[in-house]
């Protein structure tokens, strides 16, 4: 019986892609650096931003001071404008959300949330309207450790007090973390609701997990799996 939902957080419960992005390429534009020479030194940071080794504000630093254009005025610029964009998508929650969580709560059922996430996001996710329905989170920037590793999932179920055949995975399928909820033995279903084909999110369609098409069947999902289990007594 199903006594946790756990929840990926970007393109799951919250996408980039119903507000302005501010990736690598849009902060290069900004800071006046060419794409190529500013992907050159960002990209290669993305797993040390994602388990906390490195900040945000100290990567940029570095790009900046690499490419002669240092400021502390154009470094602010940069790390607020990044903030904000990351606040925004918190702006955008599919209208189901919310009350999907609530009822979650109102059942009894715990709710953790792991996130593979940089400094300046974990700070927007621990602000956000989101952050009370949680009895749970995991980020990687906190955690030292980042999905699709079986460590961050154990300690949340390990918070959770709660055995894998108990929880309900739920992501958009980045990070291979459908793969790792099922090898170890949680059930595993695709959040596709904010799913955009021909955009630069990190999963298409897994046709191997079942799909949810929008927050609700997550509770369908829920009655479904209680039903099977009165069955079986």
């Amino acid at each position: 019986m199903i006594r946790a939902v756990i929840f990926d957080m970007f393109e799951t419960l919250i996408t980039h892609y119903q507000s302005p992005l501010y990736f690598g390429s849009q902060m290069a534009a900004d800071a006046g650096i060419p794409e190529e020479r500013f992907l050159a030194i960002w990209r290669p940071t993305e797993h040390d931003r994602s388990i906390g080794r490195v900040t945000l504000e100290e990567v940029l630093e570095h790009i900046l001071r690499e490419n002669q254009c240092f400021s502390k005025k154009l470094l602010q610029r940069l790390v607020q404008k990044r903030t904000e964009t990351k606040r925004e998508c918190f702006r955008h929650l599919h209208p189901e959300l919310i009350p999907m969580l609530s009822e979650l709560r109102k059942r009894g059922i715990l709710v953790g949330l792991i996130s593979n996430c940089y400094s300046e996001e974990a700070v927007v996710i621990r602000e956000s309207e989101l952050f009370p329905y949680f009895d749970a989170v995991f980020l990687s920037v906190e955690q030292g450790v980042e999905k699709p590793d079986h460590e961050i999932f154990r300690r949340c179920m390990d918070k959770l007090s709660v055995k894998a055949e108990e929880c309900l995975y739920v992501g958009d399928g980045g990070s291979f973390e459908l793969e790792t909820a099922r090898e170890l033995g949680m059930t595993a279903a695709q959040a596709v609701w904010y799913l955009q084909e021909k955009t630069t999110q990190p999963s298409g369609r897994k046709p191997d997990f079942s799909q949810l098409e929008r927050p609700s069947d997550v509770l369908r999902r829920l009655d479904s799996s209680q039903q099977k289990h009165k069955e079986a007594l």
